[in-house]
């Protein structure tokens, strides 16, 4: 009995780690927008994410997200550095969800 319960604990802390850094935050994305994009684009935030549908983000977004670094990279050199550099790679999957959850076609407004 206890090495059933020992397995099912260490089931459920493996999902759960799993799980944590499967989900990105919008509301991350968000605040990573505000710091390290809003000033090279010079649009807020809900002028930014409503430049395109979620499906148009989605395709955007595919992969490690080549796409976007390029369009966003030549419409925004100032934004160039941060879109090339690690720490996009690591914001990405937050700056993708928020992207895709205020996008023209979503009907979410963000308050940025």
């Amino acid at each position: 009995m206890k090495k059933v319960f020992g397995l099912l604990v260490s089931a459920f802390l493996v999902l759960g780690m799993m799980s944590t850094s499967a989900f990105a935050d919008a509301a991350k994305g968000q605040k990573y927008y505000l710091k390290y994009m809003k000033d090279g684009s010079g649009m807020n935030g809900a002028k930014f994410a409503t430049q395109h549908t979620q499906a148009e983000w989605k395709a955007l977004f595919d992969g490690k997200g080549e796409k976007f670094i390029a369009e966003y990279s030549k419409k925004f050199p100032g934004l160039d550095a941060f879109l090339k550099g690690e720490k996009f790679q690591k914001f990405m999957p937050d700056i993708r969800d928020f992207c895709i959850e205020f996008a023209s076609d979503s009907g979410n407004v963000p308050s940025c």
